[in-house]
């Protein structure tokens, strides 16, 4: 009896169609897992990115307002070489003896403080006047002028907002990344200087007093599209005590940032007693 072996020569239509859908959907599980790693990556390196922005703004912050009211001689006092100054487009007025008050065109503080060396840089880079500093626990330029200086939040719509310094006629970008910015002050009415009252930016007054401690709050923004999720708790949070005009704002501009909240408080320690 003759038997007849046929020989498989290629896949038949079933098989081909099972290999293709089962390697489907292997490429599809690989890919989504590559996407996902992708985002996950790309919303840790946006965080980090905040982080550092954060701590940079600490830092400078604390750098620029201990700067508020210092003077190389310590027997000095405030009211003796910081003058009355009239209210310009960058600051409101300044009285006698204060060496901090609010500035205009944007959330911020008017500084005025001598160096503590001779030719010292300001925050835009430049140098200060120069004097003889050879003496230690001098006064500064005792017939010159205090370096006044500007550090002011500029918003954008884009919620990559800055935050500048200005000194004279000459202003420098020293932080970008912020989507909103908050300052309140700490205050005194009375001799011996302590606070009595905290006042925020936007309720300041020339009768409030003397400011001697600056809180501050920013909400960072780096990345767009970077977020896993349409919510972001620090954007909720954040929300909780904005005006709707900032609210109208940071929404519009949310393109899926990762947001962050940074603050803290600086008492402006030569302003004491």
């Amino acid at each position: 009896m003759n038997s007849t072996v046929k020989q498989q020569l290629g896949l038949s239509m079933v098989e081909l169609l099972i290999a293709l859908a089962i390697s489907s959907f292997l490429i599809l599980g690989i890919t989504q897992i590559y996407i996902d790693n992708k985002r996950n990556y790309l919303f840790q390196q946006t965080q980090a990115g905040n982080v550092e922005n954060q701590r940079f703004l600490d830092l400078l912050m604390d750098n620029l307002l201990s700067k508020a009211a210092y003077r190389r001689g310590p027997k000095q006092k405030t009211e003796e070489i910081f003058n009355n100054i009239a209210a310009t487009t960058d600051c409101q007025a300044f009285k006698k003896g204060q060496a901090i008050t609010p500035a205009k065109g944007g959330i911020g503080v008017c500084i005025r403080y001598f160096p503590l060396i001779s030719g010292e840089l300001d925050c835009t880079g430049n140098q200060t006047p120069t004097f003889t500093d050879t003496n230690p626990f001098t006064p500064a330029f005792e017939s010159g002028d205090p370096v006044l200086m500007v550090v002011r939040y500029k918003a954008a719509t884009d919620l990559n907002g800055s935050l500048t310094c200005k000194v004279g006629t000459t202003e420098a970008e020293l932080l970008t990344g912020i989507a909103d910015f908050r300052m309140t002050f700490g205050l005194s009415s009375t001799p011996d200087r302590k606070i009595d009252r905290i006042v925020a930016f936007n309720n300041w007054t020339t009768s409030s007093g003397n400011i001697m401690q600056v809180s501050y709050a920013a909400l960072m923004a780096n990345g767009q599209q970077a977020r896993t999720s349409s919510e972001s708790k620090a954007l909720t949070d954040w929300n909780l005590n904005a005006s709707t005009a900032e609210k109208e704002r940071i929404t519009a501009g949310d393109k899926g940032q990762v947001f962050q909240i940074a603050s803290n408080t600086t008492a402006l320690r030569n302003q004491m007693p």
